[in-house]
């Protein structure tokens, strides 16, 4: 089974155009702004264009899928690893014909993630109109081959983005919790004036949030959690990342650890720390210090150690979690 891509959730990635805005506190070190400016193929920003890629890079997702219906197998393409699918600037046409091929694709699993998905819903009606010409659009059509995925990197991101994702018609949802940046309690989303625990299903109408039928709770399929990785990287609570593994066990969730980041959990096999490693102090409501001054006596702190990307690897507590739908 072929994997052309170092994202451990996925097996190809596909970027059909590149560019973007930050939107998220999970943007504040953004690895594709960095590498946009590395190789200066496309500026960042509210103000600047984005740049579709070649016909070539294109032409790829249709290999893939020849080689999976070959195989008698599935790979999962994530689109966009350098932009975002639902950006509103972004031309329409380009996004029409992102769905044509996906349409063309059915042996692909096409995760699409967006921070934004508070647009999905009428971009992919918009979309599936456009490429079938018919009355009935995306709602009607779901295509079982699209997984909808938002970022969400706090509780409060959780109360305002998740109801959203719920409200979008998929086959399936999923959470990408990278960075995580604060505690998520998953049983308890905000959403107006109702509590969720969306692992066991949420329950909206699509378009005003309101209860749905008994028989249709639609819940996230998936969670895919993991540290800040890169230049300026903040680092997680452990509790932060134990509780959404338990969340998802106790609801028989697939949890997907993908990685530490920069910093490790003192307790995950950090005996000796030297003098040339920064160790700093995380606080569960996401504050780090260098020394106990400045820490909440009222706060569970736990101690993380600066060891890199590599060498903080992603065993969790001696375990590799990579669950996913089946």
């Amino acid at each position: 089974m072929s994997k052309d891509t170092k994202i451990e959730w996925a097996d190809h990635t596909f970027n059909p155009w590149v560019g973007c805005t930050k939107v998220s506190p999970a943007c504040d070190h953004c690895y594709a702004e960095g590498w946009a400016k590395r190789s200066g193929m496309v500026q960042w920003g509210a103000h600047a264009q984005r740049r579709r890629t070649s016909d070539a890079n294109w032409r790829q997702p249709t290999r893939w899928n020849a080689d999976a219906k070959r195989l008698g197998i599935r790979y999962r393409v994530f689109c966009s690893s350098l932009a975002d699918v639902f950006d509103s600037a972004v031309p329409a046409q380009w996004r029409i014909e992102l769905m044509k091929l996906i349409c063309e694709t059915p042996h692909l699993d096409w995760l699409l993630l967006t921070k934004r998905i508070g647009n999905a819903s009428a971009m992919l009606e918009t979309s599936f109109r456009a490429v079938y010409h018919q009355r009935e659009g995306w709602a009607d059509n779901i295509p079982s081959n699209v997984w909808i995925g938002a970022t969400i990197c706090n509780q409060e991101e959780a109360d305002r983005d998740i109801p959203k994702l719920l409200a979008v018609p998929a086959a399936r949802r999923f959470l990408s919790m990278e960075p995580l940046l604060g505690p998520v309690d998953l049983s308890q989303v905000q959403a107006g004036s109702r509590v969720l625990d969306v692992l066991q299903g949420g329950g909206f109408h699509e378009t005003h949030f309101e209860p749905l039928p008994l028989d249709h709770h639609p819940r996230v399929d998936w969670v895919i959690v993991g540290g800040e990785s890169g230049h300026g990287a903040r680092p997680m609570h452990p509790q932060w990342v134990r509780s959404l593994r338990d969340q998802c066990q106790a609801a028989a969730v697939p949890f997907f650890f993908k990685q530490h980041g920069e910093w490790q959990f003192c307790d995950e096999g950090t005996a000796v720390l030297t003098t040339s490693r920064r160790m700093v102090h995380v606080q569960l409501d996401g504050s780090f210090h260098d020394s106990y001054q400045g820490v909440d006596a009222n706060q569970r702190v736990e101690q993380t150690v600066w060891v890199g990307k590599k060498a903080a690897g992603r065993m969790l507590d001696g375990r590799d979690f990579s669950e996913v739908p089946v």
